[in-house]
């Protein structure tokens, strides 16, 4: 069964090594994971995006458990069929304040598929934690050759990809599938392809909006 983009964007940002998230990806991941969520909705043809705010098109269950409640609460949320539905950035914020809930879901998948498996440990030999080191990196290696083949390609992109590449660049991912090198070299190719479509366009800027709002209200140590 392939993977949907949520779990997709896990094992991106998944540090191989130690089985815990990439430090990298540590403030982008709940924002990063809540767009991700509502991605893979719109792929499936639930919502849709309209000057950077979500209309429902199909409340139809989509069979998905982690989807399926967050499409219930924007079907049945006053903004989404009002005149003035609630934009990208205010369900993101909101789905990113259950990001730890969806992030468990999400693992339990990928230990269910055979990808992960579980580990009880201790952090700093104190605090309880749960790690995820890989059994089978292939699926990893599949999503960061397919996103590589697609930014050093000139071909129009997969809706998918053109999707995920633009989250992973708003949320600062880009520098955990390509050297900086390479990643310097194919930015114009990047920002090409992240902002390919509307919905693209307004969850990456979204995204970029909250880590730049963020960072004007962190104290520099």
């Amino acid at each position: 069964m392939p993977l949907t983009m949520p779990e997709e964007l896990i094992l991106l940002m998944l540090d191989d090594r130690t089985g815990r998230l990439n430090e990298t990806a540590g403030p982008a991941s709940g924002y990063a994971l809540a767009g991700a969520i509502l991605a893979e909705l719109a792929l499936r043809n639930r919502i849709n995006t309209e000057q950077g705010r979500f209309l429902v098109t199909d409340a139809t269950p989509t069979g998905d458990s982690l989807l399926d409640p967050v499409l219930a609460r924007i079907a049945a949320d006053p903004g989404a069929t009002a005149d003035v539905p609630h934009d990208s950035r205010w369900w993101i914020e909101t789905l990113a304040g259950e990001a730890d809930a969806f992030r468990d879901a999400i693992f339990a998948r990928l230990v269910a598929h055979g990808i992960l498996r579980a580990e009880e440990g201790r952090f700093l030999w104190i605090f309880p934690e749960r790690r995820y080191p890989m059994i089978s990196d292939r699926e990893e290696r599949e999503v960061k050759a397919r996103l590589a083949g697609v930014i050093f390609d000139d071909h129009v992109p997969d809706h998918r990809d053109s999707l995920l590449i633009g989250l992973a660049r708003s949320a600062g991912l880009l520098p955990l599938i390509l050297a900086p090198d390479a990643l310097e070299a194919a930015e114009p190719r990047i920002a090409q392809v992240a902002d390919i479509d509307e919905l693209s366009r307004s969850l990456g800027n979204a995204v970029r909006d909250i880590f730049v709002e963020m960072a004007r209200y962190t104290p520099v140590m």
